[in-house]
């Protein structure tokens, strides 16, 4: 009954460790490097989980339709690096957010940077495979704040 309930545990764990898996994925599995998006939209929720971060948006286009964008951003571990914090964006706050649109959903994009109401700009996009590199101005590291 020991053998049995060994392997159950073994085959139950794999499973788990492979949803994981799955579920990271590579930057040019899902997003579309030649295309550009530029969102401007109040926060209405915000997920801080692994292995990305997701801020959802309304954004109102000009004939006053709102839409609901989802946004991936970095992991929440590198975005603390980043100097930011899940209290730097209650829920409410106007951002701008650049980043790139997905390749299979209208209303999802990946963030590369988030804009503050005060002119702050963050990093917040992935480094992972295919990921556009950061924009740096002069000699800004990764990362950091753009004036």
């Amino acid at each position: 009954m020991k053998g049995v309930l060994a392997v159950l545990a073994i085959v139950v764990a794999g499973m788990g460790w492979t949803g994981r898996a799955a579920a990271h994925h590579s930057f040019a599995a899902e997003f579309d490097i030649k295309s550009p998006v530029t969102l401007k939209g109040k926060l209405v929720k915000l997920e801080w989980t692994n292995p990305h971060g997701w801020l959802y948006l309304d954004v109102v286009d000009a004939q006053g339709k709102v839409t609901t964008w989802q946004v991936e951003t970095g992991s929440p571990n590198a975005l603390l690096r980043r100097g930011m914090r899940k209290s730097t964006l209650p829920i409410g706050i106007e951002l701008q957010v650049d980043g790139y649109l997905s390749k299979t959903s209208a209303t999802t994009a990946n963030a590369i940077t988030v804009k503050m109401p005060d002119g702050t700009d963050f990093f917040v996009g992935s480094s992972g495979t295919g990921a556009p590199e950061p924009i740096k101005s002069g000699a800004d590291a990764e990362g950091a704040s753009k004036p």
